[in-house]
Formats: structure tokens, C-alpha cells, sequence
């Protein structure tokens, strides 16, 4: 199963040294069949994105807890098996799962992180995700500002050079 995991430039350079993502359990975005129900008339290639775009938005969780990080989002697109994962039963979060194993490097398909143009964006969208997750709509067009940016590809080969 295509898996979504946020992640942190911080976080992607001790995925690089440990050779995994981990320790389980681990929190990701997948098309669960809650997603599928959430977003019915999209197709596959939609769904995914959907799903990505959740794993971006967790990311931005994970730079609001670290104010010294690099005001960068990163997803990493992993391939799991499908029993190791679990869905989160999330109502607000319907494509959350939760991975029960260690995620091997082999394992991680690609790499989608901010370009450098986005930092302004990403670090105000970062101290309002709280907010916006309250409800606050000043707070969710900042967010929404971040989420304008796309988030570009990278191959696994290519992400040590953004450290």
C-alpha cells in the first residue's frame, strides 16, 4: 500500500542516517476506504493526492512543534505492506493510518518537499495550523497560503542534497 508519512528536513536526515523511518509505530496518510467514502467521485490518482496533501498538511503539525526547523514540508511516499497498516478511525483525518513496522529506505519511493520559495509561507502556515485546527478562518487562509505551494518530487537518491 502507498503510504504518505510526515516528515521534517530534520526528520528526513535521520531517516537518511538510520536507513528507515521509525520507530512503529508510525503515523501516515493512505487511501483508506474512509477516504474513499470521504471523497467519492475522485479516482485513484485524486485520492492519492489527497492523501498527500493530508500527510503535507501533518507536516506542517510537526514544524509547528519545532520552531528551530526548517520551514520546509516533507512527505515521503512509502511503499508498506498492507498488514502493517492500520486505519486511524480518524472522522476529521480520514485518510490517517497507523503503521505498525519500521519503514525500510528501500521501501520509500520518493521524497515531496517545499521549494526554498515557500519558506515565508510554510513558517506562518506552521505557527497558525494550530489555530486553523481550532476552527480559526484567519488562520486556515494562512494555512491555505502554505498548501498553495506544490510540494516538488525528488527521487530517494536526490533527498540527501536538501539537507
Amino acid at each position: 500500500m502507498r503510504v504518505y508519512l510526515p516528515s521534517t528536513l530534520a526528520d528526513l536526515a535521520r531517516v537518511l542516517k538510520d536507513r528507515e523511518a521509525g520507530p512503529a509505530p508510525l503515523s501516515g496518510y493512505a487511501v483508506t476506504p474512509a477516504l474513499r467514502e470521504w471523497y467519492a467521485a475522485g479516482d485513484t490518482e485524486e485520492l492519492e493526492y489527497a492523501a498527500m496533501t493530508a500527510a503535507a498538511r501533518a507536516s506542517l503539525r510537526l514544524l509547528a512543534g519545532d520552531p528551530e526547523a526548517a520551514p520546509r514540508r516533507v512527505v515521503l511516499a512509502a511503499e508498506v505492506p498492507d498488514d502493517a497498516v492500520r486505519p486511524a478511525r480518524d472522522e476529521d483525518e480520514p485518510a490517517r493510518v497507523e503503521i505498525t513496522a519500521a519503514v525500510p529506505w528501500k521501501k520509500i519511493a520518493s521524497g515531496h518537499v517545499d521549494d526554498a520559495e515557500a519558506e515565508a509561507d510554510v513558517r506562518a502556515a506552521a505557527l497558525a495550523v494550530p489555530a486553523a485546527d481550532a476552527g480559526d478562518e484567519d488562520a486556515s487562509f494562512t494555512v491555505d497560503g502554505a498548501e498553495g505551494h506544490e510540494l516538488l518530487w525528488y527521487a530517494t537518491q536526490e533527498l540527501a542534497h536538501l539537507l
